[in-house]
């Protein structure tokens, strides 16, 4: 069939691939919604000053309204002392999540279809493979390390990892894992430095975690390092892409997509899409934007059908059968 020639050809383009929040919830991690419950009912903000209560108490009651969580706190104005609180919460819950998922992982080889993937596109010429993320979880390096594959964070290797540049590591093979939003095993140590720690279950005493939540202060976060390095590395590697492999992202980041849709409109690349559910803005940047080579497919009424979007015939089908989450597509391209 058409679609499926078309998977193969922009597969064979050695895409880049772009991790949303929907290939961690694959995994049963929180999607934003989970979030927005947990920080109302584990934020501490015990002493905080009376016009951070307020913020808090503003920020609470729109989210009862059906207000988003990134909406919500882009409409309140939020302190440094209550960010760096909500940032502390948004740690605990995700982090405890990540560690049961590697957890799993240890008992059940076969958990990461992103393993797979990765490998699979190793069958070739290629020694290195990007990956651009806005997640903060480990999932991608848990399946780089299931499947023997070397991955780079912006780190060295090693338990008290620091920030050392792409070319310090050389490999025959290598991930490159850009987390434009942080990690959970990043910190801000003592010192005032950024270092990452491995294999630790609760933050560090006088360390302060470095994942940049929704909100106020998110764009200002990220205009410092070690987040301006690594959105940098990831726009040159969006920018150097012949083709893109979108699982589980809705494009509502800032930060990768406009790079991403402009070399789709501009110089068409192609770009595959799965997930759980097309979001409004990928409908409307790509769908109904003007990028001409892309192929998106997202569950239909079951998990076994898909509901494809093509540009080769410029409509929507269904099929029954499951091509809209990881283990699905690897079907269409292996």
């Amino acid at each position: 069939m058409d679609y499926e020639k078309q998977a193969q050809d922009y597969y064979g383009k050695a895409p880049l691939i772009v991790l949303g929040s929907g290939a961690s919830a694959s995994h049963g991690l929180s999607g934003m919604g989970a979030l927005a419950t947990h920080l109302i009912k584990h934020t501490d903000i015990l002493g905080l000053p009376p016009t951070d209560e307020e913020s808090w108490e503003q920020f609470c009651q729109l989210l009862s309204f059906g207000i988003d969580l990134e909406s919500a706190l882009h409409k309140v104005s939020v302190s440094q002392e209550l960010t760096v609180r909500v940032i502390k919460a948004t740690w605990s819950l995700i982090n405890s999540e990540d560690v049961r998922t590697f957890k799993d992982c240890l008992q059940a080889k076969t958990i990461f279809p992103l393993g797979k993937l990765i490998t699979h596109m190793f069958r070739s010429s290629l020694s290195k493979i990007n990956i651009v993320t806005t997640n903060y979880d480990r999932l991608a390096e848990y399946a780089c390390e299931q499947e023997r594959l070397h991955h780079y964070t912006g780190f060295t290797h090693g338990f008290f990892r620091q920030l050392a540049p792409p070319d310090e590591i050389t490999i025959g093979r290598k991930v490159n894992i850009w987390k434009v939003h942080g990690s959970l095993d990043w910190f801000k140590s003592p010192l005032e430095d950024i270092v990452a720690l491995s294999n630790i279950d609760g933050i560090p005493d006088n360390y302060e975690p470095q994942i940049v939540t929704p909100g106020t202060q998110k764009y200002h976060r990220t205009h410092l390092e070690p987040y301006r390095s690594i959105i940098n590395n990831a726009d040159s590697a969006i920018t150097a892409a012949g083709s893109y492999l979108c699982i589980g992202y809705g494009f509502n980041d800032e930060h990768i997509q406009p790079k991403l849709i402009a070399k789709c409109v501009r110089q068409n690349t192609p770009i595959t899409i799965i997930t759980y559910a097309l979001s409004e803005a990928t409908k409307k940047h790509i769908l109904d934007g003007n990028a001409q080579n892309y192929l998106a497919i997202e569950r239909g009424a079951s998990d076994d059908q898909s509901v494809v979007y093509t540009s080769i015939e410029n409509k929507r089908f269904t099929v029954d059968r499951n091509i809209w989450s990881l283990e699905g597509y690897l079907k269409l391209i292996m």
